[in-house]
């Protein structure tokens, strides 16, 4: 061996000496240098030809994609849909409207810095250094994708995700993600980081909130969850939050009825939370005792309980602001198109547009709508009608459905109610009804239509003819059986009878019919139903309506409202100016700007003179006529109200409206399907409905007396004056009706006092009623009278009974007062003969 080793080694030298080794090593050197050369060229040209094909493949994904400025992409970057909001009167909120995804935009400085670590850990640790994508995460992603891998680690950066959400789609496919891509990195050289990451929390979905609505946003989120601002969540709720966007569905806490999940089911959202508080820490976000205490944290005790949406809560007002607010949104859009509402009468399909058009802009506009309605008193008003007592039975009948198959149907009665502030026209409160119906959805204060009986005799009767100077409140109106238009119109008192001669103020006090008819056919030609009851912002009535003497005592083609009522009766509240009711105060845009801000425009309906003599009369109604029975339920009674009964045809309804000089308010009640309420019951139709009236401003002034029930009394102006005058005629007092003693004194406009004296009494041969048994007895003798040409001028002298003019108060001294002899009357009989 060893000699074998000291040939090897002499071989060697010997070759070393002559060059052999040097020469070899070169060439081998030359060899493996240019062979790393060609692998490096070759290397070279094929990266490059690789990246060639790449880049066109890319180039060929995104040719169709658009070069987006940088306003574009921001419009498209903060075009998210935000939740509208509705508020109570000063600025107490109420709710949302109903979406199918709920959202609350907040900006990045008012976001918990926990929670964006929370996020950047999660979601992109390099956030803050790559410029829109990361490429090692977009390759290690691709090779995943390729090899079909298991574990599926995504490449998308939060700017990614933003890109995706906003301006792509939720489609997989290489070629939506190349113009991720590409829009990423352009979307980072137009936007800063924080615009980027808070416009990113403000689109995110995290599943449901505790009412069981959808919701994006970290604020929505925050509130929703955990009933916190996002600038106030701690670590462990910021993590749990964080987490929610890889699986909103199995990650939130609720269901979708609002209810906390099993223990069983919180834990892949618990898990989570881990999770994320594990890559917090990993990023040294936060410490070690951090992790550990924010991990053992039990996070379900800071879940919130279940909170019910507006529509759960308050779902009369809900739906009517909604309603109200499209209404506002549609004709704001139609100004900004210059479109006017001839134009969509024109064109069906257009109002269809404008109409989806509000409704978008109402659900996803995140508009504020602050209303008119208090809510301490609304709170007040429901409670008090929902434990109301007396509404009366329920009715059960049969119904017949579209196929013509009967079904049974029982409908308890029904009411509306509505409050109005004179002055403005702002509907305080309202009562829409005696349960709210999801399918049904009918405001009995604002959508039902109904006769209002003799609560239109003020509106359209008196008040108008005070106005017009045909009567005064102590006008003599003679209440007798007769017809009225030609014969075509017949009517009756309710209750039956007849009351004589008797004033306007009497006559409106105990809702006297014909007296109003006939106080309403002095004036029907000027068309008082267009020149005073429509200003007062009655909408529904027909052409027939404005020629049907029936209006005079509320029977309508359409029927009326409540709102519309109560708002008519509010301009006597409001010294004879109608202020238009309304809800909706104020509207503001997402960015804060007021888009709808109400201006009251009172219209003049009455002179002041007028308004005040119409709520003396109505005072009468309180007092002593059919709306005494209210004096018995209020708790306060100094209050200075003014009001009107109404029953329509059949019992159907019954209405009482009142006024103070703060509001003015009414309630209604009757079947949904109208049918007679005045059953066998221990109140009357008529009391059921005023004692509710009362029982309702009762809780409204334990809210708020100043407004309700003010100490204030109705102001008489200067130019109602005080005058005697004959209560036979109305005119000046004569000797005559002195000695009868019919000299009234009564309220005068100071323009209409009477100028002349009374011309209705004579001396003369006459007969005289001695006896008020039926077949009424008469006895002839010289003296007082009625003068033959002042019956002839009235008309009385075609009487059949000339015993129907007397009043049936004060009989003793009407008494006095004899039929000419000369007259013959069916009822009167000749004792001399």
């Amino acid at each position: 061996m060893k000699e074998k080793l000291q040939r090897f080694f002499n071989t060697v030298k010997n070759w070393w000496k002559k060059g052999l080794i040097q020469q070899t090593s070169r060439i081998t050197y030359d060899v493996v240098w240019n062979i790393i050369l060609f692998v490096i060229v070759i290397g070279g040209i094929g990266g490059i030809f690789a990246g060639g094909i790449g880049l066109g493949y890319f180039a060929s994904l995104v040719h169709d994609e658009p070069l987006r400025s940088e306003a574009s992409m921001a419009d498209d970057i903060y075009n998210y849909s935000e939740t509208s909001s509705i508020y109570f009167a000063n600025d107490v909120y109420l709710g949302d409207i109903r979406s199918d995804l709920y959202r609350e935009e907040v900006e990045l400085d008012h976001i918990s810095p926990t929670l964006l670590d929370a996020v950047i850990a999660t979601e992109d640790e390099y956030f803050h250094e790559h410029n829109g994508v990361v490429p090692k995460a977009i390759l290690r992603a691709t090779a995943q994708e390729f090899l079909n891998s298991s574990v599926q680690t995504g490449g998308s950066t939060l700017t990614q995700q933003l890109i995706k959400n906003q301006i792509l789609t939720d489609e997989v496919s290489f070629d939506r993600k190349a113009k991720e891509i590409l829009l990423a990195m352009r979307l980072e050289n137009y936007f800063t980081k924080d615009e980027i990451i808070e416009a990113y929390l403000n689109i995110i979905p995290y599943g449901r909130n505790s009412s069981g609505r959808n919701i994006a946003g970290i604020q929505t989120a925050s509130k929703g969850i955990f009933g916190v601002e996002a600038s106030e969540l701690t670590l462990p709720q910021a993590a749990y939050l964080a987490g929610l966007p890889q699986g909103p569905s199995s990650y939130t806490p609720f269901t979708a009825a609002g209810e906390l999940k099993s223990e069983e089911d919180l834990q892949p959202g618990i898990s989570r939370m881990r999770t994320v508080l594990n890559r917090m820490h990993d990023m040294e976000f936060i410490t070690d005792e951090e992790l550990e205490e924010a991990a053992n944290y039990d996070i379900a005790s800071d879940f919130i309980d279940a909170v019910p949406s507006s529509t759960d809560q308050y779902p009369y007002v809900t739906y009517e602001v909604e309603k109200r607010t499209k209404e506002i949104i549609q004709e704001l859009l139609m100004e900004e198109d210059d479109v006017t509402e001839e134009d969509l009468e024109e064109d069906e399909d257009l109002r269809k547009e404008y109409a989806e058009r509000a409704e978008r802009e109402l659900r996803d506009g995140g508009y504020q709508i602050h209303t008119t309605i208090n809510k301490e008193i609304y709170d007040a008003m429901q409670e008090a009608a929902e434990n109301y007592s007396d509404y009366g039975y329920a009715r059960t009948f049969m119904a017949t459905n579209s196929d013509g198959e009967e079904y049974e149907v029982t409908q308890e009665i029904q009411t509306g109610a509505i409050m109005v502030e004179n002055n403005t026209g702002k509907i305080i409160s309202f009562i829409g009804g005696r349960g709210f119906d999801e399918e049904h959805q009918v405001n009995f204060a604002t959508d039902t239509r109904r006769s209002i009986g003799s609560t239109i005799k003020p509106l359209l009767d008196y008040a108008p003819a005070m106005e017009e100077g045909v009567i005064q409140p102590g006008t003599p109106i003679a209440d007798y059986p007769r017809s009225f238009a030609n014969g075509s119109f017949d009517l009756s008192n309710y209750g039956g009878g007849n009351y004589g001669l008797v004033s306007a103020r009497t006559a409106l006090a105990n809702s006297y019919n014909i007296p109003a008819v006939d106080t309403y056919m002095q004036i029907i030609d000027d068309d008082p139903a267009a020149e005073y009851l429509e200003k007062m912002g009655v909408t529904s009535l027909t052409p027939g309506d404005h020629v049907q003497p029936a209006l005079s005592i509320g029977a309508t083609d359409n029927g009326i409202s409540v709102e519309e009522n109560v708002n008519a009766f509010s301009t006597f509240g409001n010294n004879g100016k109608f202020a238009d009711a309304y809800m909706i105060d104020k509207i503001t845009d997402a960015n804060g700007d007021v888009i709808y801000e109400h201006e009251t425009e009172p219209v003049e309906v009455f002179s002041p003179e007028t308004t005040y003599l119409t709520v003396d009369m109505m005072r009468d109604v309180i007092d002593n006529g059919t709306g005494n029975y209210i004096n018995s339920q209020l708790q306060n009674t100094n209050v200075d109200w003014a009001g009107k009964t109404g029953t329509s045809n059949d019992y159907h309804d019954a209405w009482f409206v009142a006024t103070n000089p703060n509001v003015t308010f009414g309630t209604w009640i009757g079947y949904e399907t109208p049918a007679s309420i005045n059953h066998s019951y221990h109140l009357s139709y008529s009391q059921r409905n005023m004692k509710l009236w009362a029982e309702v401003i009762n809780a409204a002034a334990q809210v708020d007396p100043v407004l309700v029930t003010p100490e204030t009394t109705f102001e008489r102006p200067d130019g109602v004056v005080e005058r005697s005058y004959c209560a036979v005629s109305g005119m000046l007092p004569s000797d005559l009706c002195e000695d009868v003693g019919l000299v009234k004194t009564e309220l005068f406009d100071s323009r209409y006092v009477p100028t002349e004296e009374d011309n209705s009494l004579t001396r003369g041969s006459r007969r005289v009623l001695e006896s008020d048994d039926d077949g009424n007895s008469f006895s002839r003798s010289n003296g007082i009278m009625f003068n033959p040409d002042w019956l002839k001028e009235n008309g009385y002298d075609e009487m059949d009974d000339f015993s129907m003019l007397y009043p049936r108060t004060e009989r003793d001294k009407w008494l006095r007062i004899g039929i000419p002899a000369s007259m013959s009357s069916s009822s009167s009989d000749d004792d001399d003969d």
